[in-house]
């Protein structure tokens, strides 16, 4: 299954006022408001490999979705200022729902003793903090769980294959057992039966896309699918009406 933490940068009516100001504004537009192209590859992939998707498009710079609850990281300095009780209803409407459907959709599909491949889909700034990120796609998992490495080897092997230029690494430039959904998931539930992995993409790749948004071009969508479809011991293939019935986007 495929979930989406990051998918847009829309602020609720309730909040829009946090976000009048004009340096607000341009944060909300920058890699800080969202992660460009993440949404749109996350369902390219749905499609094609008749996979669940779980997606939010509430600006994390309201309220984080990839942290836990008392996480110092959950609020940013716009939202960070509500009271307590607003904080609350904040986490309690665009927080925990995303975090909890991701959860029951996992369950869902380990229904009958199934594994299950969580691929959380991102994409990262090329430069932060005047650091160049060196690398057009990286894998994020924990090293201390055997599939999870087995799986992460194998699929940047086949990253790597696809586009002979390609930087793939692992780990980088986050680790995977920082905190995040994938690592929460990790505590609640069986490491033989999940394997929870972040796909994340360099934005670098990005070109404008059919209605002029900034998306991920051909050759990079096709590498993701062909390697995942192969990590899955199958093809690509478009999913019908009952397997679009099963993805959300909030």
């Amino acid at each position: 299954m495929l979930s989406c933490e990051h998918g847009g940068n829309r602020v609720p009516a309730t909040y829009r006022a946090l976000f009048a100001s004009p340096r607000a504004r341009r944060a909300l537009a920058s890699h800080r408001g969202y992660d460009a192209g993440a949404l749109a590859l996350a369902q390219h992939l749905s499609r094609r490999l008749c996979a669940p998707l779980v997606a939010t498009t509430v600006t994390r710079l309201l309220v984080e979705p990839n942290r836990s609850p008392h996480h110092h990281a959950l609020l940013s300095e716009f939202s960070r200022g509500l009271d307590a009780p607003a904080r609350r209803a904040l986490v309690a409407r665009h927080h925990t729902p995303h975090r909890q459907a991701v959860e029951e959709a996992v369950r869902a599909a380990m229904g009958g003793g199934a594994r299950v491949l969580h691929v959380g889909v991102h994409s990262f700034t090329p430069e932060l903090g005047g650091e160049r990120r060196t690398a057009e796609l990286s894998l994020l998992y924990d090293p201390r769980r055997p599939h999870e490495l087995e799986l992460c080897r194998a699929w940047q092997r086949m990253l790597r294959a696809q586009v002979e230029p390609w930087r793939v690494r692992r780990n980088y430039p986050y680790r995977g057992r920082d905190d995040g959904l994938t690592t929460h998931l990790r505590r609640v539930l069986p490491a033989d039966r999940y394997l929870g992995i972040e796909l994340e993409v360099n934005q670098g790749l990005l070109a404008a896309g059919a209605r002029g948004e900034p998306a991920f071009p051909a050759p990079v969508r096709s590498a993701v699918l062909a390697s995942l479809a192969a990590l899955l011991g199958g093809r690509p293939e478009r999913r019908g009406p009952q397997a679009a019935r099963r993805s959300s986007v909030v």
